[in-house]
Protein backbone atom coordinates (compact mmCIF):
# COMPACT_ATOMS: atom_id res chain seq x y z
CA UNK A 1 0.00 0.00 0.00
CA UNK A 2 3.40 2.04 0.15
CA UNK A 3 2.76 5.48 -2.22
CA UNK A 4 4.64 8.08 -3.04
CA UNK A 5 5.39 10.62 0.19
CA UNK A 6 5.92 14.11 0.28
CA UNK A 7 7.28 14.63 3.90
CA UNK A 8 7.16 17.73 5.73
CA UNK A 9 8.30 18.42 8.84
CA UNK A 10 7.10 20.53 11.60
CA UNK A 11 7.86 22.43 14.45
CA UNK A 12 6.52 24.31 17.81
CA UNK A 13 9.17 26.19 19.16
CA UNK A 14 8.53 25.87 22.97
CA UNK A 15 5.80 23.82 24.35
CA UNK A 16 4.38 26.42 26.90
CA UNK A 17 0.75 27.27 26.51
CA UNK A 18 -0.45 23.73 25.20
CA UNK A 19 -3.94 22.93 24.17
CA UNK A 20 -5.61 21.29 26.85
CA UNK A 21 -8.54 19.34 25.58
CA UNK A 22 -9.41 15.81 27.75
CA UNK A 23 -11.46 12.95 26.84
CA UNK A 24 -14.75 11.91 27.24
CA UNK A 25 -15.85 10.26 30.21
CA UNK A 26 -15.32 6.65 30.04
CA UNK A 27 -11.98 6.63 27.44
CA UNK A 28 -8.56 7.09 29.46
CA UNK A 29 -4.69 6.71 28.24
CA UNK A 30 -2.20 4.47 29.62
CA UNK A 31 1.27 4.21 28.92
CA UNK A 32 2.74 1.29 27.06
CA UNK A 33 3.13 -1.98 28.80
CA UNK A 34 4.73 -5.15 27.65
CA UNK A 35 3.02 -6.73 24.77
CA UNK A 36 1.19 -3.56 23.62
CA UNK A 37 2.82 -3.63 20.35
CA UNK A 38 0.63 -5.49 19.30
CA UNK A 39 -2.22 -3.25 19.75
CA UNK A 40 0.52 -0.19 18.47
CA UNK A 41 0.80 -2.68 15.07
CA UNK A 42 -3.48 -3.08 14.72
CA UNK A 43 -4.18 0.78 15.37
CA UNK A 44 -1.50 2.04 12.73
CA UNK A 45 -2.08 -0.83 10.07
CA UNK A 46 -6.30 0.16 10.10
CA UNK A 47 -5.24 3.93 10.32
CA UNK A 48 -2.32 4.61 8.19
CA UNK A 49 -3.31 4.29 4.29
CA UNK A 50 -0.13 5.54 3.34
CA UNK A 51 2.94 3.34 4.71
CA UNK A 52 3.43 -0.58 4.95
CA UNK A 53 2.75 -1.78 8.50
CA UNK A 54 4.37 -4.41 9.45
CA UNK A 55 4.87 -6.47 12.23
CA UNK A 56 8.43 -5.15 12.89
CA UNK A 57 7.54 -1.86 12.23
CA UNK A 58 7.04 -0.50 16.33
CA UNK A 59 10.84 -2.52 17.30
CA UNK A 60 12.20 -0.59 13.98
CA UNK A 61 10.71 2.77 15.32
CA UNK A 62 11.06 2.39 18.90
CA UNK A 63 13.29 -0.42 19.83
CA UNK A 64 13.11 -2.41 22.83
CA UNK A 65 14.12 -0.81 25.31
CA UNK A 66 11.26 -1.54 28.06
CA UNK A 67 11.55 1.32 30.51
CA UNK A 68 11.70 3.85 27.30
CA UNK A 69 8.63 2.58 25.66
CA UNK A 70 6.84 2.60 28.76
CA UNK A 71 8.13 5.97 29.10
CA UNK A 72 7.24 7.62 25.36
CA UNK A 73 4.13 5.02 23.96
CA UNK A 74 0.75 6.24 24.57
CA UNK A 75 -2.60 4.58 24.21
CA UNK A 76 -6.27 5.98 24.15
CA UNK A 77 -8.15 3.15 25.55
CA UNK A 78 -11.93 3.37 24.94
CA UNK A 79 -14.96 2.41 27.56
CA UNK A 80 -14.25 -1.32 26.89
CA UNK A 81 -10.68 -1.53 27.49
CA UNK A 82 -9.64 -1.39 23.77
CA UNK A 83 -7.19 0.38 22.35
CA UNK A 84 -8.65 2.73 19.69
CA UNK A 85 -5.53 5.08 19.00
CA UNK A 86 -1.81 5.77 20.03
CA UNK A 87 1.07 8.28 20.14
CA UNK A 88 4.55 8.54 20.79
CA UNK A 89 6.11 10.89 23.40
CA UNK A 90 9.80 10.38 20.98
CA UNK A 91 13.25 12.38 21.22
CA UNK A 92 15.72 13.20 18.69
CA UNK A 93 19.04 14.54 20.65
CA UNK A 94 20.36 15.52 16.62
CA UNK A 95 17.71 17.65 15.37
CA UNK A 96 19.45 19.48 13.43
CA UNK A 97 22.06 19.21 16.30
CA UNK A 98 19.95 19.61 19.10
CA UNK A 99 18.19 17.87 21.77
CA UNK A 100 14.24 17.95 20.41
CA UNK A 101 11.44 16.11 21.65
CA UNK A 102 8.90 14.67 18.87
CA UNK A 103 5.11 13.84 18.62
CA UNK A 104 5.21 10.58 16.91
CA UNK A 105 3.58 7.72 15.11
CA UNK A 106 0.15 9.71 16.13
CA UNK A 107 -3.19 7.72 15.03
CA UNK A 108 -6.72 6.89 15.77
CA UNK A 109 -8.33 4.00 14.44
CA UNK A 110 -11.00 5.14 11.19
CA UNK A 111 -13.69 3.94 13.20
CA UNK A 112 -13.27 6.29 15.94
CA UNK A 113 -11.17 9.08 14.26
CA UNK A 114 -12.85 12.63 13.59
CA UNK A 115 -14.87 12.32 16.77
CA UNK A 116 -12.14 14.82 18.47
CA UNK A 117 -9.64 11.80 20.27
CA UNK A 118 -6.53 12.94 18.04
CA UNK A 119 -6.81 16.35 20.42
CA UNK A 120 -6.23 15.32 24.13
CA UNK A 121 -4.26 12.39 22.61
CA UNK A 122 -1.87 15.45 21.45
CA UNK A 123 -2.25 17.29 24.56
CA UNK A 124 -1.03 14.64 26.60
CA UNK A 125 2.04 13.57 24.11
CA UNK A 126 2.81 17.35 24.14
CA UNK A 127 2.76 17.65 27.75
CA UNK A 128 4.87 14.61 28.47
CA UNK A 129 7.08 15.68 26.44
CA UNK A 130 7.55 18.76 28.29
CA UNK A 131 7.51 17.13 31.83
CA UNK A 132 10.59 15.03 30.51
CA UNK A 133 12.25 18.43 30.06
CA UNK A 134 11.81 18.75 26.60
CA UNK A 135 11.44 22.57 25.68
CA UNK A 136 10.40 22.20 22.27
CA UNK A 137 8.95 19.51 19.55
CA UNK A 138 9.39 18.84 16.26
CA UNK A 139 7.39 15.76 14.04
CA UNK A 140 6.98 14.91 10.57
CA UNK A 141 4.08 13.75 8.05
CA UNK A 142 2.95 13.45 5.03
CA UNK A 143 1.98 16.73 3.20
CA UNK A 144 -1.90 14.49 1.98
CA UNK A 145 -2.67 13.99 5.87
CA UNK A 146 -4.91 17.28 5.56
CA UNK A 147 -6.60 16.70 9.04
CA UNK A 148 -3.61 15.66 11.10
CA UNK A 149 -1.64 18.73 10.04
CA UNK A 150 -5.00 21.20 10.68
CA UNK A 151 -4.70 19.36 13.99
CA UNK A 152 -0.64 19.89 14.89
CA UNK A 153 -1.24 23.58 12.96
CA UNK A 154 -4.21 24.00 15.87
CA UNK A 155 -1.44 22.53 18.30
CA UNK A 156 1.13 25.50 17.31
CA UNK A 157 3.17 23.34 15.19
CA UNK A 158 4.76 25.39 11.82
CA UNK A 159 6.09 23.75 8.94
CA UNK A 160 9.69 23.80 8.39
CA UNK A 161 10.55 25.96 5.19
CA UNK A 162 14.14 25.22 4.10
CA UNK A 163 13.96 25.74 0.25
CA UNK A 164 11.97 26.87 -2.67
CA UNK A 165 10.16 23.00 -2.87
CA UNK A 166 9.55 23.20 0.99
CA UNK A 167 7.89 26.65 -0.03
CA UNK A 168 5.58 25.04 -2.86
CA UNK A 169 4.88 22.38 -0.96
CA UNK A 170 2.98 23.99 1.89
CA UNK A 171 1.69 27.09 -0.68
CA UNK A 172 -0.53 23.84 -2.26
CA UNK A 173 -1.37 22.62 0.99
CA UNK A 174 -2.83 25.79 1.64
CA UNK A 175 -4.36 26.21 -1.63
CA UNK A 176 -5.85 22.22 -1.92
CA UNK A 177 -6.82 22.36 2.18
CA UNK A 178 -8.75 26.12 2.59
CA UNK A 179 -7.13 26.52 5.48
CA UNK A 180 -5.20 30.07 5.76
CA UNK A 181 -5.93 30.44 9.33
CA UNK A 182 -2.22 29.97 10.53
CA UNK A 183 0.98 32.67 10.30
CA UNK A 184 1.96 33.93 6.99
CA UNK A 185 4.62 30.71 5.68
CA UNK A 186 8.38 31.96 6.45
CA UNK A 187 10.21 32.16 3.23
CA UNK A 188 13.48 29.21 2.84
CA UNK A 189 16.09 30.26 5.10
Amino acid sequence: MAQNHTGVTMIRQHLRNIPNWTLPPGYSFRWYRPGDEKWWYNIQKQADQLNDIMPESFVHSFGTDEHLLEERILFLIDPEGHAIGTAAAWFDDNFPGQSWGRVHWVAIVPQRQGRGFSKPLMTQVCLHLRQLGYERAYLTTDIARIPAIRLYLSFGFRPVISSQKDLQIWKDFENRSSYSSHPELPTPS
